[in-house]
């Protein structure tokens, strides 16, 4: 009980602000919801089993711009997959964790959430579960106040464009606050050059998109080779020590000897 309780203080204090940002983006969305006609109770289930930010504010834009649902779908869809990129990052973390528990807890991952355990677990002293109480105080924190823009919308009175503005203005905030290390470099530079690249071939409306999932990827990239190359390292390291250990050892016996 101890630990649950220690647990969940620990989460709760990391994940603060990601449930104070969605609080400020997740009243924005549940607005735009509300201007394709979606109510209170579709928008919470919509949240709760579909849980993607970005994608729940595609889709009231794409609605509104007379996109057609077949590609309203494919491009929530395409935007989603980046997530099968977070959880395979979490992967060894989840080495020796219980199968639901690390289900549970990649299927709730999000962009913050991601950055915040991510920091957590280099920093050490982390787990799966205070992980995935992250996620879950996110996700509370996210469905109620789309919930509420649903049901506040009219009377607030937030114009559309400003509301439509919510989401990239947080990942603005996030980009400044990252770590300016090898991996969050490569990304920045391969997303700006990917984007450069893609909108030269033709490909201007996914630009973006297919941009940000390279810079995702490379960084993914240089991350495990950094970590195959320290992990070498170490065990160099730790041979090189056995054997000065070893002649120690050999020289004391023969002194001995002598």
């Amino acid at each position: 009980m101890t630990n649950l309780k220690t647990d969940l203080q620990a989460s709760f204090t990391a994940a603060l602000p990601i449930v104070l940002g969605y609080v400020a983006i997740g009243v924005p969305c549940g607005i735009l919801c509300d201007s394709i006609g979606l109510n209170a109770l579709q928008v919470f289930a919509m949240s709760v089993l579909f849980y993607s930010g970005a994608g729940q504010f595609m889709i009231p834009n794409m609605w509104l711009a007379g996109a057609p649902i077949a590609s309203i779908i494919a491009s929530v869809s395409f935007v989603n997959t980046r997530q099968m990129l977070y959880s395979a990052a979490f992967a060894p973390h989840c080495i020796g964790a219980r199968k639901r528990l690390a289900f549970l807890f990649a299927a709730t991952v999000t962009d913050e959430s991601y950055g915040v355990n991510t920091l957590k677990f280099e920093e050490g002293g982390w787990s799966v579960r205070r992980a995935l109480f992250v996620n879950l105080f996110s996700c509370t924190s996210w469905t109620l106040s789309c919930t509420v823009g649903v049901l506040v919308g009219n009377a607030i009175g937030i114009p559309l464009a400003i509301a439509s503005f919510a989401m990239t203005s947080i990942f603005i905030c996030l980009l400044c606050t990252q770590k300016a290390n090898v991996e969050n470099v490569v990304a920045a530079a391969v997303a700006m050059l990917g984007v450069y690249v893609f909108k030269l071939v033709g490909l201007t409306g996914p630009a973006i998109l297919l941009g940000a999932v390279a810079g995702v990827v490379a960084a993914l990239c240089v991350s495990q080779v950094r970590l195959a190359r320290s992990r070498e390292s170490a065990a160099y390291e730790a041979r090189i020590e056995e054997a000065c250990v070893g002649g120690e050892g050999a020289s004391k016996k023969g002194g001995e000897r002598e």
